[in-house]
């Protein structure tokens, strides 16, 4: 009796199993697709990096020569950091030692590891609180307008939010240094480090968390709310709606989920612009990240410094992307 009644069942078992396999190979062959066209985008984008320094006026010799520094000086300088040879060749020898987690060495005759070692956890710290900020309250907002189409709170919700995208983040840098620490003196202007390289207190940390999450938040915004009003118009939503089931639960059961992949992209695509505003945020806030080494860096035609902070940027954005791809296929394939 028991094995007649076994078989069927293993027999049903066995395609299942063999789908849910060929489902998990397809899977991973498509995330060593999209990984491998990340990596050759990060290689091209280096590329780049390393001819536009190239095009720029003066070379890293002469902007971080002494004063006075003669024409033998500058040119045994020149030869010392390989300025003399073809900048493919330079490239080339900087990508090849990247896998190992060699960075170069910069102009001014550091590591370029060590050059980052100190500022990069700060910006990770700065940018990372404001990531998270920015995906918190634009779900909070997008929800809330949601849950009344064109009412009062959708038409503020909508204004504002496109008044704070359209904001760049060295203008609301600006009003929160007038309003909050000139006007009031509720916060420090300036960013003070501590001994370890951080900053001094996490006060100094608000503004420049602030000037980073409103414009992200207005984007983001936008984003979740259009992804739930492309939600609202399905069957599904629609017969819950018509079941009289509530507002809220309307939107987190049923309009959230199938919304998820849009926000998903939506909030990857926006972490590309967060790091390109700490830039900004942390020269005016002097904060002791990865955007004043930047900055330094462009001024002394530092290639290997430049290069360096574009791989740990892309990198992350890539990590990011990869998560909202993984979003996607999950939303996607459990609605398969």
């Amino acid at each position: 009796m028991t094995g007649t009644t076994t078989r069927p069942a293993e027999a049903a078992v066995r395609p299942v199993a063999a789908s849910a396999t060929r489902r998990a190979g397809l899977l991973a062959l498509r995330g060593a697709a999209v990984l491998g066209k990340r990596l050759l985008m990060l290689l091209v984008l280096l590329a780049v990096v390393f001819a536009a320094i190239e095009l720029l006026p003066g070379d890293a010799a002469s902007a971080t020569s002494e004063r006075g520094e003669g024409a033998a000086g500058l040119a045994a300088r020149r030869h010392l950091l390989g300025l003399d040879r073809p900048v493919w060749e330079r490239f080339a020898d900087w990508i090849t030692a990247l896998p190992t987690g060699g960075l170069g060495t910069s102009a001014r005759g550091e590591r370029v590891t060590d050059l980052l070692a100190a500022p990069l956890p700060n910006t990770v710290l700065l940018g990372g609180t404001a990531f998270v900020l920015t995906v918190l309250a634009a779900l909070a907002v997008g929800l809330g307008a949601s849950a009344r189409p064109r009412g009062i709170v959708d038409r503020v919700v909508d204004l504002t939010s496109t008044a704070g995208f359209a904001l760049p983040e060295f203008v609301v840098s600006i009003g929160l240094l007038l309003v909050l620490s000139l006007w009031t003196g509720w916060l420090p202007a300036a960013t003070v480090t501590g001994a370890d390289g951080a900053p001094a207190t996490w006060s100094m940390l608000v503004m420049p968390v602030l000037a980073l999450t409103v414009p992200q938040t207005g984007w983001n915004t936008r984003i979740v709310r259009a992804a739930l009003a492309d939600q609202a118009a399905t069957p599904h939503v629609e017969a819950a709606r018509l079941d009289g089931l509530s507002t809220g639960r309307i939107l987190l059961r049923h309009a959230l989920p199938g919304a998820w992949p849009a926000i998903a992209t939506g909030i990857a695509t926006s972490t590309g612009m967060l790091l390109g505003g700490t830039v900004v945020v942390e020269t005016l806030f002097n904060y002791p990240g990865i955007g004043t080494v930047l900055a330094g860096a462009v001024a002394d035609r530092d290639t290997p410094v430049i290069a360096a902070v574009v791989a740990c940027a892309a990198a992350l954005i890539t990590v990011v992307l990869l998560l909202a791809d993984l979003v996607r296929a999950r939303t996607l394939g459990a609605r398969s």
